[in-house]
């Protein structure tokens, strides 16, 4: 009776054995599993206050398809703003003040962006601010120069346009900035005859 016990036990313990194996290694792979889709596939944004600090923490070590598809959306609507501008222009012989006024159809505010126009005596710059924190934001600028700056044989009371496309640069893993700080972009400028991306910004095409 004591060795049917004792092998009945020892049946038990190789089930139980096998159970908490079997378990451990579906923990593990669920935890990897966790693991990937955070560093690889999707990035997670976590935002906290500290008395007069924002602490921004970006998890995730590359930018996922679905990131970059949603990204995709953003650089084409600022790019066709661009486009648009300039055709407005000349047409109008005046830049356009609010994306409706530009015709492209497209809505100000979309799952992933909004969009937006902000038009000064010489400049148009069209945004894309991300919705999530994880997407980068895009600024397109349209600026009017005199011709004779880019053709010599132009007349003197001619203006012509030139545009910049822009993407802020991939947010770093840990920041920390002042709560008043703006988030925003820095717009592009015209200087010396050309036109460049603003602070935190990289060039994408013209």
């Amino acid at each position: 009776m004591r060795q049917q016990k004792s092998k009945s036990n020892s049946i038990l313990l190789q089930v139980f054995s096998g159970l908490l194996k079997v378990g451990g290694c579906l923990l593990l792979a669920y935890i990897g599993l966790i693991a990937f889709f955070t560093l690889f596939v999707m990035p997670l944004f976590f935002s906290f206050g500290i008395r007069d600090k924002q602490v921004e923490i970006l998890l995730g070590l590359s930018a996922s398809m679905v990131t970059n598809s949603k990204q995709v959306e953003g650089k084409q609507f600022v790019g066709s703003m661009n486009r648009v501008q300039q055709t407005y222009f000349y047409e109008n012989n005046a830049l356009a003040t609010s994306v409706d006024a530009l015709g492209l159809g497209i809505k100000t505010e979309t799952n992933n962006y909004k969009y937006s126009t902000h038009t000064t005596e010489t400049a148009a710059f069209n945004y894309a601010v991300a919705k999530d924190k994880t997407l980068k934001n895009y600024v397109g600028g349209v600026f009017l120069v005199p011709a004779q700056k880019l053709d010599p044989n132009a007349r003197r009371d001619e203006m012509m346009t030139v545009t910049i496309l822009c993407e802020t640069e991939k947010r770093p893993f840990f920041r920390v900035k002042r709560t008043d700080e703006p988030d925003e972009q820095a717009e592009p400028i015209y200087q010396n005859g050309e036109v460049i991306c603003g602070k935190g910004t990289t060039e994408l095409t013209r």
